[in-house]
Formats: structure tokens, sequence, C-alpha cells
């Protein structure tokens, strides 16, 4: 009679696969052997062994924390853009309470200096310069002919119908800003009317990543529809 001892369990060696969907197929498997899952361990960082149900708090809290991050900035997000709507509402009433073209152009000037913090803003009314000469905006307020040479720079975002955002070319620069170009990093260009039939609003910062080519431009299309809106009246 042999006394050799029979095996309590097959000793087939199963492969992770088979043991993971068996797991996924039985997702009470440790709730009907809870002793087992207290007694279960995996390596941790450290080294150290620590149980099944510590490391399942642990990976718990890491999604904690990892959503409570998200969630914050999602509210930083949104308090923001709760203050550009409420900047673009005043706009709008300096807007709608200008009568003439200077006291328009004064309002869009003193809403992009104090309401946006623009380091530096040009607008650019497309037409004949003689046209507008009684207009004393200084550098804020530019007119020039549409098909001027000066605007080739320009070119790729007149041809298209939104706003652009990203680091200023050197060529942009010079004719939007002049002495005081070397500060200015990044712009967002904002057209007047459809394919900037009107002009165009030019919004530049010294910090070269505050405007850039992913970031949502919706408020700025608000803003570019406004302004050209005041401006058709004249």
């Amino acid at each position: 009679m042999s006394t050799q001892l029979k095996p309590e369990f097959d000793t087939t060696e199963l492969s992770d696969h088979a043991v993971r969907a068996y797991l996924e197929a039985n997702p009470d498997f440790f709730e009907r052997h809870s002793a087992l899952l207290s007694s279960l361990s995996v390596p941790h960082r450290s080294g150290d062994a620590v149980s099944l149900i510590e490391r399942q708090v642990s990976l718990l809290r890491q999604k904690e924390f990892k959503l409570e991050r998200q969630l914050k900035e999602l509210i930083s997000v949104a308090r923001a853009n709760d203050v550009l709507a409420a900047k673009i509402h005043e706009l709008s009433l300096q807007l709608l309470g200008t009568k003439k073209l200077d006291t328009t152009v004064a309002a869009v000037e003193k809403a992009m200096r104090s309401g946006f913090g623009a380091d530096q803003s040009v607008l650019v009314l497309f037409g004949d310069p003689a046209a507008f000469s009684d207009i004393d905006a200084g550098r804020f307020f530019h007119v020039i002919e549409r098909n001027d040479d000066a605007l080739k720079p320009f070119d790729t975002f007149l041809k298209g119908n939104g706003p652009r955002c990203g680091q200023v070319r050197d060529a942009q620069r010079a004719f939007l800003f002049h002495g005081d170009s070397d500060e200015i990093g990044s712009l967002a260009l904002v057209p007047l009317g459809d394919h900037a039939q009107i002009g165009f609003l030019a919004i530049g910062s010294v910090d070269a990543k505050r405007f850039h080519p992913g970031m949502s431009i919706d408020f700025l299309a608000r803003v570019g529809d406004l302004v050209a809106g005041a401006l058709k009246r004249f």
C-alpha cells in the first residue's frame, strides 16, 4: 500500500490569464473566501509585503487624490471662465453706451488694458487711413488697406475664419508693436467680422505660454463678435 500523500488540490500550474479570467467571471470569490483575502500579500515599493486589503486601500486613496486634483482643476477653470464672462459682459455694456467711433475705439482699448490685462494690444482696421485721421487713439488704433504688403505676415490668419494663438513671429511683432516689440512673447489674433472683413484685434503678452495653439478660443471669438458688431455701426 502506497504511503504517498494525496494532494489536496490539483497542482497543475495555472496561467495568469486563467486566474484573471476566473476572478473576472467570479467577482464574489473573495466575499466567499474572506480569510484568503486577508492572508494574501503583494510586494510594496518599499520592499515590504502588505496584505491585499491594504494594497486595495492604498490604490483607492491614490484614485481619490487623483480625482480630487481633477476636481480642483475643473473648479479653477470654471472660476476663470466666470471671470472672463463677467469681463465680456462689462465690455458689452461699455460698447452699447458708445455713440461715436472714437469712443468705441477707446472703450475697446480700455477693456484690453484694464479688463483683460493685455500687455500690448492693437486694433487693426481695414480702410483708407486718411478717412480716420480724426481718431486719436495712439498706437492702439492702426488703419491700413487690406491689400497692403505690410499685412503679408498675417496671410494665413486672414485666410482663416477664427482666432489664432501662439508665439509671435518677428515680422508680426514689428508691425504691431514697433519699439515695444521685444517684450511680447505670445499673441492672440482675433478676426473682426467673417474672414476679418473689418480688421482684427491683436492681443500680446510677455508670457510666451499665455496664448498657445491648444487653448480654448471661445471667449476670444465672442470678444471679436462684440467689437465687430460695435464697429459696424460706423
